[in-house]
């Protein structure tokens, strides 16, 4: 029996998950999901390493590696690429790349498929916080067909007030709705708000399987990140700048 190992890394989140190849029913991953904060490349091999011993198996019963591609944290993306490339180099594996907010949809559609599940079409708004004042955000939607999702949106980024909404009834998922509140005015048009959902490498395990299937695997040297801007860090003077912008959001709030 062969299994898939995912890693991603793309968020303040060091997530690593271990399942099986092909999609089993109900038969759940091995699962790490640890708040890191900047630190996920010093707890990723650890938490590797855990979740092979507890599942009772080597790297190499493994049928390939997944791993998030971004767009996300600078940082994080090339940690979880360099890992997932360096694991598959040793262990002669296949890659897989994953777009993050294309699993954040996954999770999405997997944490409301027990109470209320997606409506079959409707599109899911992904936006998940990009820092420098930014949000990443992305529009996809499930193909019972293809038993896939399908990019129906622009993936960008840019300001909250930017972000592009569907057309129609849609869903809308990640932290952006907590971190930038009611400047994100998407999120107060959706059907359904789902701001617990982000990528995680359960998300990537299923991501993984069908691509797995339909033969969609690289070899680890061609594995790159999906960078949405050159420009990765702010000045200091950006920072005050959006620190004050922040602050006085939050003093007219208290005013009114």
């Amino acid at each position: 029996m062969s299994w898939i190992l995912a890693v991603e890394t793309s968020t303040e989140w060091c997530s690593v998950a271990l399942g099986r190849a092909a999609n089993d029913g109900d038969a759940p991953c091995v699962f790490r999901h640890d708040h890191t904060g900047p630190r996920s490349s010093s707890r990723v091999l650890p938490a590797v390493a855990e979740v092979l011993a507890e599942a009772g198996v080597r790297l190499a019963d493994c049928a390939a590696i997944a791993f998030g591609a971004g767009p996300g944290s600078f940082t994080g993306l090339r940690t979880a690429c360099g890992v997932a490339q360096g694991l598959a180099f040793g262990a002669e594996l296949p890659v897989i790349p994953v777009n993050t907010l294309m699993a954040c949809a996954e999770a999405a559609r997997t944490l409301a498929s027990a109470a209320s599940p997606l409506p079959a079409g409707m599109p899911v708004l992904v936006t998940l916080d990009a820092r420098m004042d930014e949000v990443y955000s992305g529009t996809f939607a499930w193909d019972d067909a293809a038993g896939e999702w399908r990019v129906t949106g622009p993936i960008g980024v840019g300001p909250a007030e930017a972000v592009v909404r569907p057309e129609g009834t849609y869903w809308i998922a990640g932290n952006a709705m907590a971190v930038f509140g009611e400047r994100l005015a998407v999120a107060a048009g959706a059907a359904r708000q789902v701001p617990d959902a982000m990528p995680d490498a359960r998300a990537l395990v299923s991501i993984a399987q069908r691509a797995l299937a339909r033969g969609e695997t690289i070899d680890a040297a061609d594995a790159m990140p999906i960078y949405l801007r050159d420009k990765v860090a702010q000045t200091i003077v950006e920072r005050e700048a959006v620190a004050a912008a922040k602050a006085a959001a939050l003093a007219a709030g208290s005013a009114s």
